[in-house]
């Protein structure tokens, strides 16, 4: 029985799993080891701070329920989830850039027409949508299944509206033969995360802003390419600097057109002043299936 040390401890936990049958799981873990006894020399953490870290995360999973995930939040704030996504997804420069998917999607969305307005009548500046999706050399991807939701003025999605029991501002679409896609909703607007939590307490001792800018998301499959889940944020929102997530991209960043009051864009018109959005989506051609890998 050796007597360990913080020299050699490292090592020792290192052979308890070097029989692991699962050479993933084998790699995961030794990692992990490494990594965080190397974060406790490094910083020198108490028992003391030990502790506090210990009952921080425990209440983070005691602020877990069926609707709200404390940990995915937390792994979002610290950017865990982003880089996950960008080693997930690695793209060319010309290839629409993927973002994460989120907490607000929902399979019993809509499926509606071309040119649908998805906002089931609730209050907000109009907002016209233009898409089209092409392949890398610019060709049209017809047919290609496009999943769109975003939130309201107040900067509530559908399921956090009072009174509201069906999906708005969310629906299913298809491009058509010339790979274009277009809807009708109104104006996303920024939001906070939720910070009532441990997550908020960590946001409030480091000085951080809780506001995410507003954001369109868009979930973009086509067979022989590889799908999208991307997030189209406005040029002209305040919180694009300081997104808590980290999920603006310069490539994902988008000019919205205002225009006047009565006129509007293919072949609608509005009494009010409205705006417009017209965005190219770029889709690689599928990988090869990788082999399985269990973990």
């Amino acid at each position: 029985m050796p007597d360990l040390t913080e020299d050699t401890i490292t090592a020792a936990v290192l052979s308890t799993v070097r029989d692991t049958k699962d050479p993933r799981l084998t790699e995961i873990l030794q990692a992990l080891v490494r990594h965080v006894h190397d974060f406790v020399r490094e910083t020198g953490l108490t028992e003391e701070e030990w502790a506090r870290g210990v009952d921080y995360l425990t209440r983070t999973g005691q602020a877990c329920t069926p609707t709200r995930q404390e940990f995915i939040l937390l792994s979002d704030v610290l950017g865990v989830t982003m880089l996950v996504d960008a080693l997930g997804h690695r793209r060319s420069a010309e290839a629409t850039q993927n973002s994460v998917l989120g907490p607000f999607f929902r399979d019993d969305r809509p499926h509606l027409p071309d040119g649908a307005d998805i906002s089931q009548g609730l209050p907000g500046t109009p907002f016209f949508f233009e898409g089209l999706v092409a392949d890398h050399q610019g060709a049209p991807v017809k047919d290609a299944q496009i999943d769109v939701w975003h939130n309201d003025s107040d900067g509530h999605y559908d399921v956090d509206v009072p009174g509201l029991s069906e999906p708005a501002m969310r629906a299913l679409l298809r491009t058509d033969d010339e790979g274009g896609f277009r809807f009708r909703s109104i104006r996303p607007s920024s939001y906070p995360i939720p910070d009532d939590g441990p997550v908020g307490k960590m946001m409030r001792a480091t000085g951080r802003s809780v506001m995410r800018p507003a954001h369109l998301h868009l979930r973009i499959t086509a067979p022989g390419f590889q799908h999208v889940t991307t997030t189209l944020f406005p040029a002209d929102d305040p919180y694009l600097d300081h997104d808590p997530v980290f999920g603006v991209k310069r490539s994902l960043v988008a000019a919205y057109q205002d225009h006047p009051a009565d006129t509007g864009p293919y072949g609608t018109t509005t009494d009010e002043p409205y705006i417009l959005l017209r965005h190219t989506f770029v889709l690689e051609p599928a990988r090869p299936t990788p082999g399985p890998r269990r973990i």
